[in-house]
């Protein structure tokens, strides 16, 4: 069936190549937006924003709702027509339909994970008795909303395996419902928590488990209230959430955010502290085994709020972690809590690639790196001495690699850009990688070439670039319409993965690059700093020059590159978009933070100033007043096509940020290509989406791209 519908597809791709301009695809008539006369006078500048009050909640506010029922009508009718817009569906959808697992979790003596059959809305959970035994489901989301829009999110199961802790999203939501089941039976417990955000999920034995959650918002102010007072709790089963137990809060600083983790063996709780989107962090541990005498105590390990702490995991009295203190690429460091004086030990140290993950397995510390932006895998023993390195198949991303120092076996996943991810269970005593589980496809991994080149930016820097083609166009070296992909921001690396999508249009005969600018972790602090408060110019120039590289190389067509980000990408979008408009054939600024000046206004925004600054203060002000997208586009020159994409649910970048720079947008003389936005319902801001909303998407995103770079599917 998977041939026959493949071959199916090739039939559509001959039947739809209308030439470019079969029919005006012009910017059509836009929805009347009403202009306000709102006026800020900040640091001695008059500021307009015109539509302020399309920052109103869309959920909330009639008005605002009807602008977007407007806008989406406009928008839909113009999709609708994109000659490409079946054959990306078709092959979108194609390219989904693969069985697809997440790393097995173990505890006692079951095997956890995720397994979707290939077009489910959302994939169900799934347990083993025994590494072999027979699958059996444990939740299928799939039945808890009609629209396939609520979502298994998070989950954790006791070390015992008898009871699965796991968080349900709703639309797209930040916020999350906190249930529990019972392994055995399938029951679900009556033990129900709320206003849990941002939180790890992690149990104290099978009694209980701690969570995070942020103080009941005011009626109708779920969506947009700024989080603050984040505090860690325990439940115990069988108990109300109003009889759970306050572990640890600050509020005194409500700015701090605070989560909880549990060492493997359940001696040690781990309180990390922050206060912003900064690995930056405070540490405190509880000794669980004190509990009856001690309670709660917290024992400070690290304060100040100046470098990276991430747990790794312990050994009796041994805490382990992966940090950057006094070494900006990371390492690993030591402390025993049960000496008279514990002091900092140094295990494995500072390399020339950053330490992007780390885990204690058995008698082994695996630590996974990044070499320009792909992933290697070493294993050392606990002194630190490189033992082997853990072989993979090309450049790509693995993770995983969760374990326990009391068992030998680990499992990770390794993907691609053209190989969807493979699950491999590792053997640290043997050293020996077998498959759990890998993906049947309908298309073959070796027409594809992947390579990775290296290009200078305005300043001279070098940046890496990875690059996907047909390998029968790559052969050839002629030109053609090109996808150009990046973030750069918060400390984020962006690393090979497959997606759909992208696959579609490289399938499709294009190109699709993606550029690891600066800002975000590839390369260590360094790299993040460089771009990032006043170096934030640094990251849309090294976006420019990957695009003008594209073009220099003869891989993407003079009048045929296309550019998407999507939150902090989308901010990169806007901002290039106002900076070089003539690079750009067509743009997609996904769900992204396009006023810079009232950013940290809105729920999680205030954590974000780590990377933009405060707009309250002057310095940082005309840094931001300088590239914020929704502020500087320029009448009197001709735009790219753009389609805006984000959410009405979207309670992390709120859609209010789309809504403006749309309405600026239209307003402004800019050329007569369309300048549209595209607002999905029941959807946030990325994660939990269903699978029919992703590929309708991006079938509308591809569709709209290849029109205007003159992609033609099939030739």
């Amino acid at each position: 069936m998977r041939k026959a519908h493949w071959l199916a597809l090739a039939g559509i791709a001959a039947s739809i190549s209308l030439p470019v301009g079969a029919q005006d695809m012009n910017a059509p008539p836009y929805p009347e937006t009403r202009r306000g006369d709102v006026v800020d006078n900040l640091f001695g500048e008059k500021i307009a924003d015109p539509y302020r009050w399309l920052e109103e909640d869309v959920r909330e506010n009639k008005e605002v709702a009807d602008w977007v029922e407007k806008e989406n009508a406009v928008t839909n009718a113009y999709l609708a027509k994109l000659p490409a817009r079946s054959w990306f569906e078709g092959r979108i959808g194609e390219l989904y339909d693969y069985a697809r697992y997440s790393t097995p979790v173990s505890a006692g003596g079951r095997y956890f994970y995720t397994y979707n059959s290939g077009l489910q809305n959302q994939s169900p959970l799934y347990v083993r008795d025994g590494l072999n035994g027979e699958q059996r489901l444990l939740i299928n989301p799939n039945d808890w909303a009609e629209d396939g829009a609520t979502a298994l999110s998070g989950w954790d199961v006791s070390p015992d395996g008898k009871y699965l802790l796991y968080s349900v999203q709703d639309g797209g939501t930040d916020w999350r419902i906190l249930r529990v089941l019972d392994v055995d039976t399938g029951e679900i417990l009556e033990d129900q928590i709320r206003w849990a955000k941002f939180t790890n999920l992690d149990w104290v034995g099978s009694e209980g488990f701690f969570y995070s959650r942020f103080p009941e918002p005011k009626e109708g102010e779920d969506f947009q209230a700024l989080n603050y007072n984040q505090a860690v709790y325990f439940h115990r089963l069988g108990t109300p959430q109003s009889a759970d137990e306050l572990v640890y809060s600050t509020p005194d600083n409500p700015k701090e955010g605070h989560t909880a983790q549990v060492t493997s063996d359940g001696h040690w709780a781990i309180i990390t502290s922050s206060l912003g989107t900064d690995a930056r962090y405070q540490v405190h541990a509880i000794d669980l085994t004190k509990r009856g005498t001690l309670g709660w105590q917290a024992r400070p390990l690290i304060t100040g709020f100046d470098n990276d702490w991430s747990l790794i995991d312990s050994t009796g009295d041994t805490l382990w972690f992966k940090t950057n203190y006094d070494a900006p690429r990371y390492r690993v460091l030591k402390i025993d809590l049960a000496a008279s004086a514990p002091q900092w030990q140094p295990v494995v140290a500072e390399k020339a690639e950053p330490i992007a993950s780390a885990s204690l397995v058995g008698d082994s510390l695996i630590l996974s790196y990044l070499k320009d932006a792909s992933s290697r895998a070493m294993v050392y023993d606990l002194s630190g001495q490189l033992k082997r390195e853990i072989a993979f198949d090309g450049l790509g991303t693995a993770s995983g690699f969760y374990g326990d120092p009391a068992s030998d076996e680990t499992f990770y996943s390794f993907t691609s850009f053209n190989r969807p991810a493979t699950i491999y269970r590792y053997d640290v005593a043997s050293g020996k990688s077998t498959i759990f589980a890998e993906p049947e496809l309908a298309f073959n991994p070796n027409d594809y070439t992947v390579e990775q080149r290296f290009y200078a930016s305005k300043d001279g820097t070098k940046v890496p670039m990875f690059i996907v083609r047909r390998s029968d166009i790559a052969s050839s070296g002629r030109a053609v319409p090109t996808l150009l992909y990046a973030y750069g921001g918060f400390d984020i690396s962006i690393t090979p993965a497959f997606s759909p999508a992208n696959m579609a249009w490289v399938q499709a005969g294009g190109a699709f690059a993606l550029a690891n600018i600066r800002g975000g972790g590839e390369y260590g602090k360094a790299w993040h700093d460089a771009g990032r408060l006043a170096n934030k110019q640094n990251v849309f120039d090294d976006f420019i020059a990957a695009g003008e590289y594209l073009k220099q190389e003869g891989i993407s067509t003079q009048d045929g590159l296309a550019i998407q980000g999507r939150s902090n990408g989308g901010l990169l979008i806007g901002a290039v978009t106002n900076q070089r408009p003539d690079l750009f054939a067509a743009a997609n600024p996904a769900v992204g933070v396009m006023d810079m000046l009232r950013f940290d206004r809105w729920t999680a925004g205030r954590y974000w100033v780590d990377d933009y600054g405060y707009p309250e203060k002057e310095k940082d002000f005309k840094v931001l007043r300088a590239y914020s997208p929704y502020h500087n586009i320029h009448s009197g020159v001709d735009y790219p096509a753009i389609l805006v994409t984000t959410a009405d649910t979207d309670d992390r970048v709120v859609p209010g940020h789309s809504f403006k720079y749309t309405a600026a947008l239209q307003a402004a003389d800019i050329g007569n290509k369309p300048h549209l936005i595209r607002v999905e319902t029941r959807a946030g801001h990325g994660s939990g989406k269903p699978t029919d909303k992703a590929i309708e998407e991006a079938a509308d995103i591809l569709a709209f791209f290849a029109y205007w770079t003159h992609l033609t599917p099939g030739r």
